[in-house]
């Protein structure tokens, strides 16, 4: 186990991480170094592709850090048939959480009905743990006032700000959600996040989770000057 180091305002950030590799051309070997590395640092979860579930349970079985896949990613633009697909066939490969980009087109044209019942499907269909990616960097506060009530409404566990596809996190963005949340749900911070000073920040703003693949990073400069919990 890695030693814990918190921040001067007492944040340990290490139990707020999921521990992302999202990249198309991720290998088998980099899915086991991030496993380990979530292991060893006791992060929230491991953040694969689809295609690596199975490993990433296998590897973490032992471990309390959960596993968490992306449906729809990074575009949301796929149909709810195969979303939903997609969604059961991680459950049966033993994930524990899933991140779901939602229908920006449905949102942009006020489809509504059809948005509420993609994600509330899911979380029916699933039982699993479902964020909801609401990819704020693209919408007006409005429209992210609306995704977000729908997707709390359809049973979403958590509003998550982003892909990093479209743009990252923002202060801003979280603190809205965190607003907009009053509690009822966790808030992700995801995308851009390279410095535990950003991730304090973001903390500080309302986020319960944070998804980034330098986790290892942000505890290494904790650690670097490490204060007393």
């Amino acid at each position: 186990m890695a030693r814990r180091a918190t921040t001067e305002d007492g944040i340990d950030l290490a139990p707020l991480i999921d521990h992302s590799l999202l990249s198309p051309m991720a290998t088998p070997e980099q899915v086991a170094q991030w496993c380990a590395e979530c292991d060893r640092y006791q992060f929230a979860a491991v953040c694969i592709a689809p295609c690596h579930v199975r490993q990433a349970v296998d590897l973490l079985r032992n471990s309390k850090s959960k596993v968490c896949t992306v449906i729809g990613f990074p575009t949301g633009a796929t149909t709810s048939a195969t979303k939903l697909y997609e969604a059961q066939e991680a459950t049966e490969n033993g994930a524990d959480e899933l991140d779901i980009v939602i229908n920006l087109g449905w949102l942009k044209v006020g489809n509504t009905d059809a948005l509420h019942r993609e994600i509330a499907t899911i979380c029916e269909e699933t039982g699993l743990l479902v964020k909801a990616i609401l990819e704020t960097a693209v919408l007006s506060p409005a429209e992210i006032a609306l995704a977000a009530d729908i997707c709390m409404d359809a049973g979403a566990s958590f509003l998550k700000t982003s892909t990093g596809w479209q743009g990252g996190a923002t202060v801003e963005a979280v603190r809205q959600l965190d607003e907009i949340a009053q509690g009822r749900v966790g808030i992700k911070a995801s995308g851009g996040i390279g410095t535990a000073a950003q991730a304090v920040a973001l903390v500080q703003a309302g986020a319960t989770r944070l998804g980034t693949s330098r986790g290892v990073d942000l505890i290494h400069q904790q650690q670097e000057t490490p204060t007393e919990a």
